[in-house]
């Protein structure tokens, strides 16, 4: 059993959960405080990869990313890279897919935030990253880590999008869910219910421990 569609969706789910983790808190964060109006367009467009089937999701980036379009393009012929196609293609596809969850996790913890905690830390001369990171972030922590733990999930089992931009090459771009669809496609049951199993374990214990940390907090709360 080649163990290398495990070790690709892990990394390829790692990363794009390191990228949506911070561009998802920052974003929820600023647009937050901006008019009514302009936050409930940007909420739109942000949360769209959300109900967007993933196959849209892969055909709108190869729109951008592929070699005869726009960036893609542009890459290849100034850098000979190519956007797509490549393991790390999939990343592309798994951070816009998952950029919803933590977006949308992040801004409903920073709505619930006590902002008479920030104002009182500027009134004793506390910078504005200094409550950010030691007060805000805190605050929110258990939705934060909901929010990650969630997008890693997402990630982990994201086909539709991965396939059309990343495709499957075993040994290359080959993840759990393509690996899934092209053994059921060549009736390898029983490889396939395999890596099944192996999605479901991982999903398990993903789960398993973010319960474990939302009971810790509560205990430590009470």
């Amino acid at each position: 059993m080649d163990l290398y569609p495990l070790w690709n969706s892990l990394r390829i789910a790692g990363i794009s959960t390191v990228i949506i983790f911070f561009v998802g808190i920052f974003a929820a964060y600023y647009i937050a405080k901006i008019p009514r109006v302009i936050k409930g367009i940007l909420d739109v467009i942000l949360t769209m990869p959300l109900v967007l089937p993933p196959t849209v999701v892969g055909y709108l980036l190869l729109r951008v990313l592929g070699p005869k379009h726009t960036i893609g393009a542009w890459f290849l012929e100034t850098f000979g890279i190519r956007l797509t196609m490549t393991w790390w293609s999939a990343v592309f596809a798994t951070t816009v897919v998952i950029f919803p969850l933590m977006y949308r996790t992040a801004r409903g913890a920073f709505e619930s935030f006590d902002e008479t905690l920030a104002y009182s830390g500027k009134t004793i001369g506390l910078s504005g990253p200094f409550i950010f990171w030691r007060i805000r972030i805190p605050y929110c922590k258990q939705g934060l880590i909901a929010g990650t733990v969630l997008a890693f999930a997402r990630a982990l089992g994201e086909y539709g999008a991965t396939s059309m931009i990343a495709g499957y090459t075993p040994g290359r771009t080959a993840t759990i869910s393509t690996t899934v669809y092209q053994l059921w496609r060549t009736d390898n049951d029983a490889l396939a219910l395999k890596w099944v199993l192996v999605n479901l374990a991982i999903s398990f214990v993903v789960l398993l421990a973010v319960n474990m940390v939302e009971k810790k907090e509560r205990k430590r709360a009470g």
